[in-house]
């Protein structure tokens, strides 16, 4: 039988009764512990607004590279603005990730004109907002299920540095066959949202071993365990090993988009382990450890 994610049903917590919220919170544990990863469904945003995104995503990527390059915003380790191709690679990984991308924020910089897709940042900053709100509900139900506070981490993300990454893999049809789209690796945060893609790639390894393919496609989100998550939880709640790799045949010449949210909590916010392994993770700040990690993946 083919390995896959847990498929999880968002309303029963959103809208459900108190012991569909129980239940809930016990299935996204179990699944949080054993694989770092599940599907999402009837999570509430419209497609419309997705679809929206990518359309203008589209546009903005195809503008010439010298014209995107005046929305980057320096001094700011590309957490946002315009981030070019070749720039970001995954931790201990020497070559460089094959995609470019964009970032909102919740602090919104000025962003720069562009009037070739004079619709892209407003798309973009109405999708922040809207994944913002689900990803504060979903942290709601990981306090739940590891006998938290219902609102433990709802004031440490209000002024977080969040961002949503609008990301483009442009076509690889000359790459080596191992190169990276996204080389394996694990998310800083503590957790992120993912809108189905316009292709396939997202694998998540297993405790086996094994690369388990995402087909998160149309209507449904990904969420996964970022490492700051896993440390608060002294590894309860995993932090897994993920990739995006290249299509095979025909499909290295399209271009992949993927719109992930990565929920950060403020940096003041302690990351120290209050549960599980506590001696095998470190003590520190949201900050420190942000910034550690965006030296790492050559960010800063």
């Amino acid at each position: 039988m083919e390995k896959t994610i847990p498929l999880l049903d968002a309303s029963r917590f959103l809208e459900g009764s108190e012991a569909d919220r129980m239940q809930f919170a016990k299935d996204l544990r179990d699944a949080f512990e054993r694989y770092g990863f599940i599907t999402l469904e009837n999570h509430g945003l419209e497609q419309d607004l997705i679809d929206q995104t990518y359309k203008e995503a589209e546009r903005f990527f195809a503008l010439p590279e010298e014209r995107k390059l005046q929305t980057s915003i320096p001094g700011v380790g590309g957490n946002f603005g315009y981030t070019p191709f070749g720039r970001e690679h995954a931790k201990d990984e020497a070559r460089a990730d094959l995609k470019e991308f964009y970032h909102f924020a919740q602090r919104h910089y000025d962003q720069p004109d562009c009037p070739e897709a004079p619709d892209f940042v407003a798309a973009g900053q109405e999708l922040y907002g809207r994944m913002e709100a689900l990803a504060g509900e979903l942290l709601k139900a990981v306090a739940l299920s590891i006998d938290l506070d219902l609102d433990y981490f709802t004031q440490q993300v209000q002024g977080g540095n969040s961002i949503l990454r609008v990301l483009h893999y442009p076509p690889a049809p000359d790459a080596p066959a191992d190169a990276p789209r996204a080389g394996s690796h694990e998310d800083i945060n503590l957790i992120t949202l993912l809108v189905g893609s316009s292709a396939d790639g997202l694998e998540v390894l297993d405790m086996e071993g094994d690369w388990i393919p995402v087909k998160a496609h149309g209507k449904h989100l990904t969420v996964n365990v970022g490492d700051m998550l896993q440390n608060l939880t002294g590894g309860l709640l995993r932090s897994t090993t993920h990739r995006v790799v290249l299509p095979k045949g025909s499909g290295r010449e399209s271009s992949r988009f993927s719109l992930p949210f990565f929920l950060h909590p403020m940096g003041t916010m302690p990351l120290d382990p209050i549960m599980g392994d506590r001696g095998a993770h470190p003590c520190w700040t949201a900050a420190d450890f942000l910034d550690h990690r965006l030296n790492e993946i050559g960010l800063k």
